[in-house]
């Protein structure tokens, strides 16, 4: 089963993150807003764990974001907020459950497998059919988010984490132009290679070239960012 837990605190993500991957779980950790809305509306998760005060975008707005979007994804909100009227709100916008900081880790498990029997009748989310299927193919050009796979012409190809981002994006709406701006927030959690927006053009150029021969390629919109389209 795969979770994503969207947690700003770093201690408090890594101990979760340990403690899921004890119970069973495959784990996912967004450090912010924007990322985790993106991961859990793009990518497949059996249960979405999500902080209300998240930088960039907060819980609440993402949770809703989400509901709107996979309406059967279970969603558990985390926060320290305890009022009546946090519960409310959480719950109004789309949470299935609602847990408040400190906790006990066993209470969280008990509550996500709940949510999880609950949902679709005990099948997990990620077996559903939603508008976000894992395999993508376009052309030559096969995307398997769940492998994190990527072939062209049936021949494998690496993809740096940035470039898996960035070819992710394009796909996910290869009928809109992509900002750079969006680009350098579907970044913003990977720690994993330097440089920021200034280098995207160097990504573009290495993510066209091993696109080379899959019918897709990557057209500048002057002014506007990228569009991903076929090629004749």
């Amino acid at each position: 089963m795969r979770a994503l837990l969207a947690e700003d605190d770093a201690i408090l993500a890594d101990a979760l993150s340990a403690n899921l991957q004890a119970a069973g779980f495959e784990v996912e950790v967004a450090d912010n807003g924007a990322v985790a809305e993106y991961l859990l509306i793009r990518q497949s998760f059996d249960v979405g764990i999500v902080d209300l005060g998240l930088p960039m975008v907060d819980g609440l707005t993402v949770v809703s974001r989400v509901r709107q979007a996979k309406p059967k994804l279970p969603l558990i909100i985390l926060t320290a907020l305890d009022g009546l009227e946090h519960r409310v709100a959480g719950l109004n916008a789309g949470a299935d459950d609602y847990l408040t900081k400190p906790f006990d880790f066993p209470e969280l498990e008990a509550r996500i497998r709940a949510v999880l029997r609950r949902s679709q009748g005990g099948e997990p989310a990620s077996a559903s059919t939603d508008d976000s299927p894992a395999a993508t193919v376009v052309a030559q050009l096969q995307f398997d988010r769940d492998t994190r796979r990527a072939t062209v012409a049936g021949q494998p190809i690496e993809l740096s984490p940035r470039e898996w981002l960035l070819l992710d994006l394009l796909l996910s709406q290869r009928r809109k132009v992509i900002t750079k701006e969006q680009i350098a927030q579907a970044w913003s959690a990977d720690l994993s290679e330097s440089g920021g927006p200034s280098s995207l053009e160097v990504y573009i150029h290495r993510l066209r070239r091993k696109l080379e021969g899959s019918g897709v390629g990557i057209r500048t919109v002057r002014g506007l960012g990228y569009l991903l389209e076929t090629q004749d």
